[in-house]
């Protein structure tokens, strides 16, 4: 009877004492959701100001996520952690972990990790402290992301209660992602935005654990890449006279001279810093349309001869380069060797959407080159998207003439080691032969590609186009695209790959999911910040998360935690989630 009573007590003692610090609990039910978890609740670690993060000092690498999670535990609870490299008694460890062995037996090489094995890891709270382990670094960053999610946050200083730690219950974590490229575009050629900003923005995407930043260099409305042996296309291009404020077809400016390019030493700190955050940066030069921007510092590359002004207003141009002119390719490979030159991104985007025929159906050296090609129209093919956008004219010459540009940039891009990216307009005039597409204008292009062997990356503009309002009175939200609500939940309920349509070997094609953020009333980084928050947190569900394991409603449950981590980092956000 005693020793039922002592029992008693410890046990009421121990529920007291989980309850009293139960505001400054670790919740491990983050967003994204890992993939597996297994939490004991009734057991926790208590982490608190001055305990240590063990990690090895001679891999720079772990040395700097070490230092990422000093910092976040710091800002989000004013805990400061000491950095005790190689101290096996630290009660945070950070391990790079060696792969499984297949046994003593097997003489065959070891398979290579998958993307997403790469990122992988495994979380483990025991009454010794916390263990963050993966096979590769990039494993690690994700695993302190993790951490760092699960942390409360402490909104005030209260110093009654700052010797009372953390807790963390017990825990095994293990996870990876379902899609290796979980991308976020955002359009600098409308409107530029400065380099400290795309940092921030860089960070946000990171939070959300994306990989692939698609940077939209070029526009009719302004060049953005500094090309050196080009001086005068960033210096002239990058500038418009006015910019359209009303709806197009009132012709309403603002009368105020607009303009902004990245240097390639900007360009470069993108990268250095997108990589330190495990971040791929996908530059894009879109052509053969949304070009008026060069061609009005080279007309001579226009079917007409111009003259082209940069584009002071929205929507699709019917001046493109000429397709027929030798200058072209010439001015297109001095574009993409100095992109390559500045990015190592293995994906190089050459656009090719929204490229309208007219000038080419009437320009003689166009229909010259042809002729020398011995393109020919096929019957007409509706190769519209599922949205009903696109083109009606199928196969036509002119759309062969595309491909044909096309394809001499991708063998120039493969020369350099590099993998073409094009938007599903690329489909017309029939696909080269590894190029990958990118499909906005539904998911059809993607399916019809993926069927073909090639490599996909959904993006469809009905469920991924974050410039359009995210909620259903306008009137509650800053002026965007008015056209349709990409709301969060509407993100939420896409499904990349389509069983009824794939078999399991083409679903394989498809790489992966991306969040667009076209700015053509996007000006100011707070409105682009509004545009991408929280809907990006749907979207990493969606890039990250199995299907099973999806459910809106336990989202909306979830994501108060984040919203307070977007407070602690001053991110600004739409409150309201539908």
């Amino acid at each position: 009877m005693r020793r039922l009573l002592f029992l008693s007590l410890l046990f009421l003692h121990s529920s007291l004492f989980i309850q009293k610090a139960a505001g400054q609990r670790a919740d491990y039910h983050i967003i994204p959701l890992p993939k597996e978890m297994k939490v004991d609740s009734t057991q926790v670690f208590v982490l608190r100001d001055g305990m240590g993060i063990a990690y090895d000092s001679n891999h720079a690498e772990t040395t700097r996520i070490a230092r990422f999670l000093q910092t976040w535990v710091s800002e989000a609870t004013g805990i400061h952690l000491q950095l005790t490299p190689s101290d096996k008694k630290a009660p945070i460890q950070l391990v790079l972990a060696q792969p499984a062995k297949k046994g003593k037996k097997a003489k065959m090489p070891e398979e290579p990790l998958s993307e997403q094995q790469q990122e992988a890891y495994t979380i483990t709270v025991h009454k010794s402290g916390i263990t963050l382990s993966a096979l590769q670094p990039v494993g690690l960053f994700r695993a302190a992301q993790t951490l760092r999610k699960s942390l409360p946050i402490r909104t005030t200083p209260n110093p009654s209660r700052q010797g009372e730690g953390l807790l963390f219950p017990y825990a095994q974590i293990q996870d990876e992602p379902r899609f290796s490229y979980r991308g976020v575009l955002l359009d600098c050629g409308r409107h530029f935005f400065p380099v400290e900003f795309i940092k921030q923005f860089l960070d946000a995407m990171a939070l959300h654990g994306c990989n692939q930043f698609h940077w939209h260099l070029t526009e009719d409305q302004g060049w953005r890449f500094e090309v050196k042996a080009l001086p005068r296309l960033a210096v002239e291009g990058s500038v418009r006279e006015k910019t359209v404020i009303g709806p197009g077809n009132m012709h309403i400016y603002d009368n105020i001279p607009y303009g902004g390019y990245y240097t390639q030493d900007d360009c470069r700190e993108i990268v250095r810093y997108a990589a330190e955050r495990y971040i791929n940066v996908v530059p894009e030069i879109d052509m053969p349309g949304h070009m008026m921007s060069a061609l009005h510092v080279f007309p001579n590359l226009g079917c007409t001869g111009g003259p082209y002004p940069v584009a002071t207003n929205w929507g699709v141009m019917r001046d493109v380069l000429c397709g027929g002119n030798p200058e072209t390719l010439e001015f297109l490979k001095t574009v993409f060797g100095e992109l390559c030159d500045v990015f190592p991104s293995k994906f190089i985007h050459i656009g090719g959407d929204e490229c309208p025929k007219e000038r080419w159906q009437k320009c003689g050296k166009c229909q010259a080159r042809i002729q020398e090609l011995g393109l020919t129209s096929e019957p007409k093919v509706k190769v519209d998207g599922d949205d009903g956008r696109g083109s009606q004219d199928g196969r036509s010459a002119e759309n062969k003439l595309q491909t044909y540009l096309n394809h001499e940039i991708e063998q120039f891009l493969a020369s350099r080691g590099r993998s073409l990216i094009g938007w599903d307009e690329i489909l017309a005039g029939g696909l080269t032969e590894d190029a990958i597409v990118m499909s906005w204008r539904g998911t059809k292009g993607g399916i019809a590609a993926a069927k073909q062997k090639h490599r996909v990356i959904m993006s469809p503009n009905v469920y991924a186009y974050i410039d359009h309002p995210q909620l259903k009175d306008y009137s509650k939200q800053p002026r965007t695209t008015d056209s349709y609500q990409v709301s969060c939940s509407k993100i939420y309920s896409f499904e990349p790959v389509v069983p009824d349509e794939l078999t399991a070997e083409q679903q394989e094609n498809i790489l992966g999911v991306q969040a667009n953020l076209w700015t053509e009333q996007v000006a100011y980084p707070e409105h682009a910040f509004y545009q991408l928050l929280p809907r990006l947190a749907s979207m990493s569900e969606v890039q990250w998360c199995r299907p099973d394991q999806k459910d809106f409603n336990n989202f909306k449950a979830r994501l108060p935690q984040l919203e307070k981590l977007y407070d602690k980092l001053g991110y600004i956000y739409c409150h309201q989630v539908e």
